[in-house]
């Protein structure tokens, strides 16, 4: 093992189902599979990473999250490829999801950086880029 290697994400959710169709497909086509599952979450394991989704209590729904505000901005996972980069991007449009900064997608980053930026149901910034 990898000292310093991210052993895991948690991440509250304000509709698990809502959540795990977004996050099943894209964690899936990027290697993660199915790991632990019960009535309240569902966790995706890559080597001895995964992440955890978990349905929020009724008590914190009223609470809104927003990315520009203090805590999480946005996960960054590497795709396989600029292709591939691509191909998620044409998923993305297929399940009407949109594209963040469209006008300057996919060199968001700059000439020298290929990526997709999306947002998940609860507006967590995703982001997908080619190595």
């Amino acid at each position: 093992m990898k000292r310093g290697v991210l052993h895991h994400i948690e991440l509250y959710v304000s509709n698990l189902e809502k959540s795990l169709s977004f996050w099943g497909w894209l964690l899936e086509e990027l290697g993660y599979e199915a790991y632990q599952e019960w009535e309240q979450g569902k966790s995706f394991k890559l080597d001895h990473t995964y992440l955890v989704f978990v349905q929020t209590e009724e008590n914190y729904l009223h609470i809104p999250y927003h990315r520009k505000g203090t805590g999480l901005n946005h996960l960054a996972f590497y795709g396989e490829s600029k292709g591939h980069v691509d191909w998620i991007t044409e998923q993305l449009k297929e399940k009407d999801i949109p594209v963040l900064y469209e006008d300057r997608h996919p060199y968001v980053g700059g000439e020298d950086y290929y990526a997709v930026f999306f947002e998940d149901p609860d507006r967590i910034k995703v982001e997908v880029v080619a190595p």
